[in-house]
């Protein structure tokens, strides 16, 4: 018996949306609820930074829940386009100088998991 990784991919890609969720919910949480706790004041509800911190709790949610994956992860990975074309690659060219690395990296992360799917593990794949 041979062992085939690629036998594991759904899990793998299952692991990968959740983590990736947990990581994405906890930047929302950082900005609404100063939790874990940072040092930059908390946003106003309805500012720019507030409407991106409840993005990130509900669209972390439903990424780890693994509900309406591919149309969560398509808008999620526009929002993380935008958000570095906005805030960090005006600061400089290179992402690991001007902070938008993580950004760079959800947007891709979302982008494949929209063509991907949800994997293993999620709410989609029940029904």
């Amino acid at each position: 018996m041979a062992f085939r990784p690629s036998a594991y991919a759904p899990h793998a890609l299952g692991i990968l949306r959740i983590v990736t969720g947990l990581l994405f919910l906890e930047h929302g949480t950082q900005k609404l609820f100063n939790f874990p706790e940072r040092t930059m004041a908390k946003p106003e509800l309805f500012s720019l930074f507030g409407v991106q911190g409840v993005i990130e709790i509900v669209g972390g949610a439903l990424v780890i829940l693994g509900l309406f994956t591919r149309p969560v992860a398509f808008l999620l990975c526009g929002n993380m386009a935008v958000a570095y074309f906005m805030f960090h690659q005006p600061k400089n060219f290179y992402p690991a100088v001007n902070g938008g690395d993580a950004s760079i990296l959800f947007c891709f992360v979302f982008l494949y998991l929209c063509a991907a799917g949800p994997g293993a593990f999620s709410l989609d794949r029940r029904g």
